[in-house]
Parts: C-alpha cells; sequence; structure tokens
C-alpha cells in the first residue's frame, strides 16, 4: 500500500492515463511500454526515492493485471440497472 503523497499522485496519474489509453483503443501492450516509460522517467529523474518507485511499480503492474479496471464504465452501469430490474 502506497502512503507517500508524491508517489500516490504518480499513482493517479498514471492509472488514470492507463484507462485513458485503454478508452482510446490501446492494446494491454502498448500500456504496458507506456508505464514501463513512465516509471523509467521517474527513475532518470530522481524525483521520488528508488524504493518508493519500486512500491509504485508493484500497485501499477497489480492494476493493470486486474480486468476490472478497465471494463467500460456504460457496459457496468447497465449491467448494475438490469441486475435491480
Amino acid at each position: 500500500m502506497l502512503q507517500d503523497t508524491q508517489t500516490i499522485r504518480y499513482y493517479q496519474k498514471l492509472t488514470d492515463a492507463m484507462v485513458d489509453l485503454w478508452h482510446r483503443g490501446r492494446r494491454m501492450e502498448e500500456i504496458r511500454i507506456y508505464v514501463e516509460g513512465y516509471l523509467a522517467s521517474l527513475r532518470h529523474s530522481n524525483t521520488i526515492e528508488a524504493y518508493l518507485i519500486h512500491r509504485l511499480e508493484e500497485e501499477v503492474y497489480s492494476f493493470l493485471r486486474d480486468p476490472s479496471n478497465f471494463e467500460d464504465l456504460y457496459q457496468l452501469q447497465t449491467q448494475v440497472d438490469y441486475d435491480y430490474r
């Protein structure tokens, strides 16, 4: 679990970008390459400590592996509406 506020901000920006790329029609492989580049730039810039980047990397790849994070919100809402009828 992330606790550092700066790392949490990077996590939020990165996961939002991942979902946005998915909705724009990008494949998982392209999103993974984007994540690798983002993390590499964080390592190169030394904005946060290396151990925080490692934790961020673990959380982001966990997010990427969870298919529910990339479901269409419209489909989810339709399913919820259908279930309650």
